[in-house]
């Protein structure tokens, strides 16, 4: 495949709350993890083109299912619970996250993960989990550093390069990419949607 995705032609699809409830495990997904306040929702609703698509919510954790989008037949985006803020019962939390590491470990069509985090606040514990389980996956992963327009250019330039040098420390810049975000000013859409389109329609 050749052309560009045409993400305002997403359509939801369906709601799992374990990976037994996932679509046919065929074709390829991209899936959209963080903090629960990092902007997930947001993103994927700016990346669309559709405000409506996925649920937002000024109260963290209140996706609390892989929330299944459909591109076309055969391509999809996933909204993953978030992780590391919702103040729900512990019991709970932990179905979350097995739920989660079910998928992100079990999934054969995830074929990149896009990483979230406040660039106020970027590179947290939970944040660090993932991005190791990545690397260690082989999983292509896209970091974007969201809520940009809080902050002026020089400052927002200097925490990604400040997170780009914490990466290359530690020895996690493989199949890592990086740039900030802004859902509000759309600042960054153009990068998001070429990170995508390789990795949906670059046969493997």
């Amino acid at each position: 495949m050749s052309d560009d995705i045409s993400f305002n032609q997403v359509r939801y699809l369906l709601s799992a709350p374990t990976i037994k409830q996932c679509p046919d495990d065929v074709g390829k997904e991209v899936a959209f993890a963080g903090r629960s306040n990092a902007g997930k929702s947001s993103a994927i609703n700016t990346l669309t083109n559709n405000s409506k698509l996925a649920r937002t919510s000024k109260t963290p954790g209140r996706t609390q299912l892989l929330n299944f989008f459909s591109l076309t037949e055969d391509l999809r985006l996933v909204d993953l619970p978030g992780y590391g803020f919702a103040k729900v019962p512990k019991a709970m939390k932990k179905e979350w996250d097995k739920n989660l590491a079910c998928y992100l470990q079990e999934r054969q069509s995830l074929c990149g993960l896009v990483m979230l985090m406040d660039i106020r606040h970027p590179l947290q514990e939970y944040d660090w989990q993932m991005i190791r389980w990545a690397s260690q996956a082989g999983m292509p992963i896209h970091l974007l550093l969201t809520k940009a327009d809080k902050l002026k250019n020089g400052p927002a330039k200097s925490v990604l390069l400040d997170v780009q040098r914490q990466l290359a420390d530690e020895r996690l810049t493989d199949n890592i990419s990086i740039q900030t975000f802004s859902s509000l000013k759309k600042v960054g859409l153009k990068e998001l949607k070429q990170a995508l389109n390789t990795w949906l329609t670059t046969d493997t």
